[in-house]
């Protein structure tokens, strides 16, 4: 039996979301923003004052801690992961959460913008949170609970594990990281100072969700290079390329391989910026599938689409290149199938049950597991994460809390 846990995930979530850590996809500073670092030296002072004495903040505004083994056993080293920052999509500015508590099914009304509501309707999986105190924003900013809950879990867990040496772990490690959501998270971890063996970050969605599969991603940067004339004198001269670019976008599936018309294993092509004149147009792209094989055949298609509409504008010309994001983390995970295996009993030791999914989309456990350090996804609890409508429940961060704890005794077993 485990001790009571005196649960501190709330009041530390409640501070934590206050303070402003959104990333910024057009910066090339690292971290993106330098008001990341606020959360991080806060974390760190915290983690010191908690047992971990060799927490610290580097320079590139990671969060590094250690808690000791309680065991003499070689046991491997396990990683816990969340990411500081917020989303680019919606203000984390002033954020102002609010707990709703015993939640009865009513719509929440956010008192900032009351035409910000938060219906049962809408949002089926709070169906599961009768009873239960939830948390949101006023209605002005997102939450931060993507990926706030999970660095409090972690926190939390840290915090209880070190007040009671007597429950038995190995060595635990936590690792809490800047600009995951601008898909720069770890790119700058030192995974040898890190020295974990296996990893798990925090970052999932609806109670019990264990998530060992993501998509695999690349980028794609499309340059067309039209011939411009003065339109009083254009006639058989000019080919924009602004209409060249719609006609490439014109030409995209629109009832699949698009991400309004896909859903579970569904891969797609997704133009998410244009810019340009007559001259040259350049257009990017993020291209998804499950599979290395998917994603080179989307890649494949969009390339031939774009040389059949050039067909029709003969002085025109074009550029594709692909860079790699990501890639599917249940490639290496096969290859380490007890990491999936503690997390799912864990998650049953918190009286949960696990509910296997892939995500459609990366987590930073999508890069660590290919740069040597396994990590699949836990469920942290967030929902309608990026939106002012984002929420938490109480019980579940409590329970997430819980499974980090039984994880940490699963693997010293």
């Amino acid at each position: 039996m485990l001790p009571p846990i005196q649960h501190t995930v709330l009041e530390r979530f409640l501070r934590y979301v206050q303070i402003d850590t959104q990333s910024d996809p057009h910066s090339t500073s690292f971290p993106s923003t330098e008001k990341q670092k606020d959360l991080a030296r806060l974390l760190a002072a915290e983690l010191q004052s908690i047992g971990a004495t060799d927490a610290h903040m580097d320079e590139h505004g990671y969060v590094y801690a250690t808690i000791p083994a309680t065991l003499d056993k070689a046991v491997p080293v396990i990683c816990f992961c969340s990411h500081m920052d917020t989303s680019p999509d919606s203000s984390g500015t002033h954020v102002k959460p609010l707990v709703h508590p015993n939640y009865d099914g009513r719509d929440l009304v956010l008192p900032d913008d009351p035409t910000v509501v938060i219906r049962l309707k809408d949002h089926p999986n709070l169906a599961q949170q009768m009873g239960n105190d939830i948390v949101t924003a006023s209605g002005l900013t997102l939450l931060g609970a993507d990926n706030k809950a999970g660095v409090a879990e972690i926190m939390d867990a840290a915090h209880y594990l070190l007040q009671h040496p007597e429950i038995p772990h190995g060595t635990l490690k936590i690792l809490f990281t800047p600009d995951e959501e601008v898909g720069r998270g770890v790119e700058k971890v030192d995974i040898n100072k890190l020295g974990a063996d296996f990893g798990y970050t925090i970052d999932g969605e609806n109670l019990g969700a264990f998530e060992d599969e993501t998509f695999s991603a690349d980028g794609a940067v499309l340059s067309i290079y039209g011939v411009s004339a003065h339109p009083g004198f254009a006639k058989g001269k000019m080919e924009s390329a602004l209409k060249i670019a719609g006609d490439v976008l014109a030409s995209l599936p629109k009832d699949h391989l698009t991400p309004e018309a896909v859903e579970g294993r569904g891969g797609f092509i997704h133009p998410v910026g244009i810019e340009g004149i007559a001259e040259k147009v350049v257009i990017h792209f993020i291209i998804r599938d499950f599979t290395d094989e998917g994603l080179a055949a989307h890649e494949a298609f969009l390339q031939q689409v774009v040389i059949d509409v050039l067909k029709n504008y003969p002085n025109s010309r074009f550029e594709l290149q692909f860079q790699e994001q990501y890639r599917n983390m249940k490639k290496v995970l096969d290859q380490y199938p007890q990491v999936s295996e503690f997390a799912l009993k864990a998650i049953c030791r918190a009286g949960i049950e696990p509910i296997p999914s892939s995500v459609r989309g990366g987590t930073d456990g999508s890069r660590l597991s290919y740069m040597g350090l396994p990590c699949p996804n836990i469920f942290a609890g967030e929902h309608a994460f990026h939106s002012k409508q984002e929420w938490v429940s109480v019980q579940d961060m409590q329970k997430a809390v819980e499974t980090i704890v039984h994880l940490a005794m699963i693997w010293a077993e």
